[in-house]
């Protein structure tokens, strides 16, 4: 254990996080998610909600400040209805770490799955919400 830190932070998500580089993507999938499919490094979680690991990693993680979405959820499909609690747990999560981050935005499903093919890598989840997948970009460290 380091002082200081989260427990929540295994020492690969702890690498994973220091290793990334500006404008590179993250992406914390819900128990329903195909993590394997995606083709990159998955970060084992079981047993995490993504909120919890937002509180844990958001204190490290610089938001891309020139991206206009730097937080992106998958889009509900027609005819489902999202909990609208999963969103405004992320929102709260982001404004206790970060200021003038945009809205979160929305994508649609398989573009959400493309999109996850070129991230730095998936945290696997215990989250059992639907539609609960967000991908964080990180930006530059302030001085």
């Amino acid at each position: 254990m380091l002082k200081g830190l989260s427990p929540l932070l295994s020492p690969e998500l702890l690498a994973t996080l220091y290793r990334m580089g500006h404008g590179e993507e993250i992406l914390f999938a819900d128990a329903h998610y195909p993590v394997h499919q995606a083709g990159v490094p998955v970060i084992r979680a079981d047993g995490h909600n993504i909120p919890e690991l937002l509180q844990a990693v958001l204190p490290l993680l610089e938001l891309d400040a020139y991206d206009p979405a730097p937080a992106m959820m998958m889009d509900v499909v027609p005819g489902d209805s999202p909990d609208p609690k999963v969103e405004a747990a992320y929102r709260s999560a982001i404004d206790q770490y970060q200021s003038n981050v945009p809205p979160i935005a929305k994508i649609e499903r398989f573009a959400f799955y493309e999109r996850a093919k070129s991230t730095h890598a998936i945290v696997a989840t215990g989250d059992t919400a639907k539609y609960a997948n967000l991908i964080l970009k990180k930006g530059v460290t302030p001085t």
